[in-house]
């Protein structure tokens, strides 16, 4: 099966995010009034072939510990779909 995949990773809470707080300050002065507790973090998309959905969440959390975020600061939210999307 093929599997679209979403990896949101974002700051661990109480770690400290200066682009965060600077977007956060900039906005008033953009005209953007409002907005509170911006957070910057990082979108990965990819596509995965695995047996089931299992096997693929499986794959995917141990590619996230061991390569794509830092599991001290970081967290990973994965979100699996079935599909054949093209990035």
């Amino acid at each position: 099966m093929r599997f679209d995949v979403l990896v949101e990773i974002r700051l661990r809470p109480g770690i400290a995010d200066p682009q965060g707080a600077t977007i956060e300050r900039a906005l008033p002065a953009l005209g953007f009034d409002g907005f509170s507790h911006v957070g910057v973090g990082k979108a990965i998309r990819f596509n995965l072939d695995a047996a089931d959905e299992m096997a693929a969440r499986t794959s995917v959390d141990e590619l996230c510990q061991r390569f794509l975020a830092n599991p001290v600061i970081e967290e990973a939210e994965v979100s699996l779909s079935p599909g054949a999307t093209t990035l």
